[in-house]
């Protein structure tokens, strides 16, 4: 998310350097990169205006601090206005309300409204230790009712069963009673979409709406749909009490103008962002977490979060231990971090946290993609459990049994066994107290921003 976008910025702040001052010149060429880079972006153009004005204003005024860089004055200035026009801070649920608390999701077809009533059902039991009810209204897709029973037994969530010969008003009304009865704290009511905004599909939410009075009306809407996005909301905002909107699909947009643009066209927050297909991916959308990932400073706070919440520490604890005994670094090993780093929503995702990551060549980053890994745990899953053990005993019939078992050629296994060995040094030098020596030899490599 937010790559293209990230890129200019970039361009334009480098592009600064070496200058002594902000000059009303270097300005006016700045905010013309700036302005072509959120046009790019597909940001809807009343909020390029505001954001545009804002920054000048703010970078010919007394803000900019003459000890410091016209490229840091204008990262600073472009920071602080986008955590505005995003809403400054993180808004969540409310949730403080005799339960069950309802939540109605509202939105287009195919805007991802079910995975995600999936998503939130696990947030909620998860994080918030909610006993959460999910409830399918749609009745017009079909196999809808049962995709979100699918999603419910996955993320084991209570399911409300309904028919599709059932009108949505009755199952909803059913499935608040039931939810009441089963002292439910969370029920949420995922409802039908259409392909595109229409009288019929309005009234029924309305009534659905003015029924279950929820204390939550979410907006789920693609994020790849660019300002239509905001569009969209906006006039699903007119027709409903809308509290907050879910941005979808942010990990195949790689533009990012339906975050910058939904919360001022709408004046309602953005509270979620999907970001994967897997029902973890879900983030609480961050305003300044946003805005530092979008000037390529990356999002440190959320990459430990994740970290915290998603890695096996048990396994991670086991594995230092045993490599301070000097114990081999084995191909299990290597599957076990290959699998936490997917659980953690893959290399994109992290390397979308780590500052100084968009200055990566896309060579680089075409080299660490989430395909590659899971191929290579393919590979693995192929060897025999003492070949894991004893990565050094493939050889050329072993080598031709795993690549046809995995479906590869033999220069994939050698490749990965190239790369097992430099990781096995690696382990070696770490357990011998060589890190903080590695990372001084790695000191003029690494990206800006992950400099010691």
């Amino acid at each position: 998310m937010f790559d293209s976008l990230s890129e200019r910025l970039g361009r334009t702040i480098q592009n600064l350097r070496g200058q002594g001052r902000l000059t009303d010149q270097n300005m006016k060429d700045a905010l013309r990169d700036v302005r072509m880079a959120l046009l790019e972006a597909d940001v809807a153009l009343p909020v390029v205006k505001q954001l545009i004005d804002s920054i000048r204003d703010k970078a010919v005024g007394q803000e900019v601090l003459s000890s410091v860089s016209p490229g840091q004055s204008l990262i600073k200035i472009v920071n602080d206005e986008l955590v505005q026009i995003m809403g400054e801070k993180s808004e969540s649920l409310n949730l403080s309300v005799q339960p069950p608390a309802v939540i109605l999701m509202a939105g287009l077809q195919g805007s991802g409204k079910t995975t995600t009533t999936g998503k939130l059902a696990l947030l909620l039991s998860e994080k918030e230790k909610r006993k959460v009810m999910v409830v399918s209204c749609d009745v017009y897709r079909p196999a809808a009712i049962a995709q979100l029973q699918k999603l419910a037994g996955d993320v084991g969530v209570e399911f409300f069963p309904s028919q599709a010969d059932q009108s949505p008003l009755d199952i909803a009304r059913a499935a608040h009673a039931h939810a009441k009865k089963q002292f439910a704290d969370v029920l949420i009511v995922d409802t039908a979409g259409r392909l595109a905004i229409d009288k019929e599909m309005m009234d029924e939410i309305t009534e659905l709406n003015q029924a279950l009075s929820p204390v939550e009306t979410l907006f789920v809407v693609d994020s790849m749909t660019g300002q239509d996005a905001a569009t969209t909301a906006k006039a699903f905002g007119e027709a409903l009490p809308l509290t907050g909107v879910v941005l979808t699909k942010t990990d195949g947009d790689a533009r990012g103008g339906a975050a910058l643009s939904v919360r001022v066209i709408t004046g309602k927050p953005i509270k979620f962002i999907g970001a994967g297909e897997k029902m973890g991916a879900l983030e609480t959308f961050h305003p300044d977490r946003i805005a530092s990932r979008i000037l390529g400073m990356g999002d440190v706070v959320s990459l430990v979060e994740e970290v915290q919440e998603k890695v096996d520490h048990q396994k991670a604890e086991k594995l230092a231990r045993k490599m301070q005994k000097g114990k081999t670094f084995t191909m299990v090993d290597l599957r076990d971090q290959m699998e936490q780093m997917l659980s953690m929503g893959g290399m994109s995702s992290l390397l979308d946290k780590l500052p100084g990551a968009a200055n990566l060549p896309d060579a680089v980053k075409n080299q660490v993609n989430d395909k590659e890994i899971r191929r290579t745990i393919a590979i693995i899953n192929s060897m025999t459990p003492h070949e894991r053990k004893f990565p050094a005993i493939i050889k050329g019939s072993r080598k031709r049994r795993i690549a046809t078992g995995s479906g590869v050629q033999v220069q994939d296994i050698n490749k990965l066994m190239k790369q097992h060995a430099q990781m096995s040094k690696t382990m070696k030098k770490m357990a011998k107290g060589g890190m903080k020596k590695m990372l001084r030899g790695m000191q003029g490599q690494l990206p800006p921003g992950m400099g010691m």
